[in-house]
């Protein structure tokens, strides 16, 4: 599917009976895995679904007696595995699904999933944060039958998924041509001034600027399924604040409309938190993300980096997937947002935008400790 509008919701949700919310998501124990790093399915002697272990596969259980520090026994072979640790794993949709019965016996009632959606071709965004193609499953994960897949073997072992979507950013789909900042070797920066950054045009599959940083939505120009960014809606310069890296973490309003390093911000529209006027991006991205609950039958929605979004934005988005889980018959779907800055600003937050619950981010390492 290349653009928004051929969605078709009749067609997804008619005479069909989708997952129920649970009662009270205070109630389950929920599991977070990072879909690259969890299970490529050809692991040794385990227990499949149903229980019983599994004949074949090639990677034997980890032996704390052999396996312990074996990657790093030499300078050159640590270097190895901490280059390998910036690179694509193997983990797969169908790799998760043969463990649902895994975290089922280990008590597991929610499934908190990374990114799924297609990824710059050009970086290892393993990740999953750095989004080419919002309609798509990337391909080192899987297709869409392939979450169909998991999703139904995590409801059918009572288990509901949380999936992890991005509103503010997408990958590193333009580049830059900086004019302002010098560095020391000669090189040019991108740092937030407030300002526009020129743009020397839509990255291709390779990372190079080839493509004409302007509106494409309704180009003939022929371009792959790894060029530029897709859906066609957000093929436009106007769908992104330009204005380059964040530096300052906390300074308004470089928090709101930087760049997360090369991860592109997305314009989300204007006004006062009541009176908020959505942008065609955010229009667009709220049908991309009503598209995935009904094409997957996903539970709940991880947002990320909402501390950088307008309260008038997230509140509006939240809003519309609320409506639309409550008409298939979601009347629970769960919307938790990522906030950093201390439990006050994630209640605030909370408060003002309707989200169900916050993962606060706020010196958890030390806090961690002090709990133990």
């Amino acid at each position: 599917m290349t653009r928004v509008k051929d969605i078709d919701f009749h067609s997804l949700t008619k005479n069909r009976k989708f997952h129920p919310s649970p009662a009270s998501w205070a109630d389950q124990v929920l599991y977070f895995l990072l879909l690259d790093r969890f299970s490529d399915g050809t692991e040794k002697k385990y227990l499949g679904n149903n229980g019983k272990e599994v004949a074949g596969g090639k990677t034997a259980p980890y032996n704390p007696a052999v396996d312990n520090g074996n990657a790093v026994t030499t300078p050159a072979a640590a270097a190895a595995w901490r280059e390998a640790g910036g690179k694509w794993s193997g983990g797969t949709l169908k790799g998760l699904t043969s463990k649902i019965g895994y975290l089922k016996r280990m008590g597991v009632t929610a499934l908190w999933v990374s990114p799924v959606f297609k990824q710059v071709t050009f970086q290892e965004t393993y990740h999953g944060y750095g989004i080419q193609d919002f309609l798509s499953v990337d391909p080192h994960f899987g297709d869409l039958a392939a979450l169909r897949k998991m999703v139904d073997a995590a409801h059918a072992n009572g288990i509901h998924v949380i999936l992890d979507i991005i509103l503010n950013h997408t990958g590193d789909i333009f580049s830059y041509a900086p004019d302002r900042y010098r560095k020391p070797d000669g090189g040019m920066d991108v740092r937030f001034d407030g300002n526009p950054y020129p743009v020397r045009g839509f990255n291709d599959r390779h990372g190079a600027a080839t493509i004409p940083f302007q509106d494409l939505t309704s180009s003939t120009l022929p371009l792959g399924p790894d060029d530029a960014i897709w859906p066609r809606e957000l093929q436009n310069p106007a769908c992104f604040t330009q204005k380059g890296e964040i530096r300052d973490w906390d300074r308004y309003p470089e928090y709101l409309d930087g760049d997360f390093f090369s991860l592109k911000n997305v314009y989300l529209g204007s006004g006062t938190d009541s009176d908020y006027t959505p942008s065609p991006a955010l229009l667009n991205l709220c049908q991309i993300y009503k598209y995935w609950i009904a094409a997957a039958d996903i539970d709940g929605y991880r947002i990320d980096t909402v501390k950088h979004m307008e309260i008038g934005a997230m509140r509006f988005f939240i809003s519309v997937i609320k409506e639309f889980a409550l008409a298939i018959g979601k009347e629970n779907f769960l919307l938790v947002g990522e906030i950093t800055g201390g439990r006050e600003r994630a209640f605030d937050t909370m408060e003002s935008t309707g989200l169900d619950a916050a993962l606060g981010i706020d010196e958890v390492q030390p806090k961690l400790e002090g709990t133990v």
